[in-house]
């Protein structure tokens, strides 16, 4: 991990918002970066600016879709060595509303998608003796938000799974971390002020501040701020660092 030069970094999620800014992140320092997601339009897109880069089309809440991605992408470019788990959907509706669909999808891809592409590169991992897992929280992984029981479950069992499998994998040399954005500028958050706007009339300024007004500063957290510290924890200096949630959200969250 002391240079990140032709490392695997595998990134779900990647072909856009926090992914996409830290698979630029990544290639800036030389290394060979693998996108995964389900629309390969943006897959595609993303690929074309990024050198050494490949990307796989992959459902990451599906098994034999994940096992498949994982196969094609190592073929190219060996083991992975960094696995970023950010592939994620946020749905919010009243506790009384949410049904067992939308908490099956949220649980799923929040949730299962971590667990069945950490089983994927692990073996990998264990192989080259060294690696690092990286998940993308939230902030909502680590306190409760109104009308989003679901979504908030799934990222706290994203905190449970990363704290145990540190654990579990203290003395292989991988560390397992999460990093915990608060609302960050991606299509996600739009989509929310979007929702707010439509239900409640309010203009867009007004429906962002409901959204921003959880930010201490005032304002959305950039993909690139969280991209920054999920370098640093692929990095050698943060070898000894895991099991951690770490916060990017201004202040919103604190011990």
């Amino acid at each position: 991990m002391n240079d990140l030069t032709n490392q695997h970094i595998l990134i779900t999620g990647g072909g856009s918002g926090i992914g996409l800014a830290i698979a630029k992140s990544f290639t800036k320092s030389g290394a060979k970066v693998s996108l995964a997601g389900r629309g390969e339009k943006k897959l595609k897109a993303a690929v074309k600016n990024l050198p050494k880069a490949q990307y796989a089309v992959m459902d990451v809440t599906d098994k034999t879709s994940v096992e498949r991605g994982f196969a094609a992408l190592l073929k190219t470019f060996g083991p992975v060595s960094i696995l970023i788990n950010n592939a994620g959907a946020a749905e919010s509706a009243p506790f009384t509303k949410t049904d067992p669909e939308l908490w099956n999808r949220m649980l799923a891809v929040n949730l299962t998608g971590v667990f069945l592409c950490s089983r994927a590169a692990l073996p990998g991992m264990m192989g080259l003796g060294q690696g690092r897992i990286i998940n993308i929280a939230s902030t909502a992984g680590l306190k409760g938000f109104a009308y989003s029981a679901a979504y908030s479950a799934a990222k706290h069992g994203v905190i449970g799974l990363t704290r145990s499998l540190a654990i579990e994998l203290a003395k292989s040399g991988i560390t397992v971390n999460a990093v915990c954005p608060g609302f960050t500028n991606t299509a996600i958050v739009e989509k929310a002020v979007e929702t707010i706007m439509k239900k409640t009339g309010a203009s867009r300024k007004e429906s962002l501040e409901k959204i921003t007004k959880f930010n201490p500063s005032g304002r959305l957290v950039e993909p690139e701020e969280v991209a920054e510290v999920v370098h640093w924890l692929a990095s050698s200096e943060a070898k000894t660092t895991t099991g951690q949630e770490i916060v990017v959200a201004g202040g919103e969250v604190m011990p």
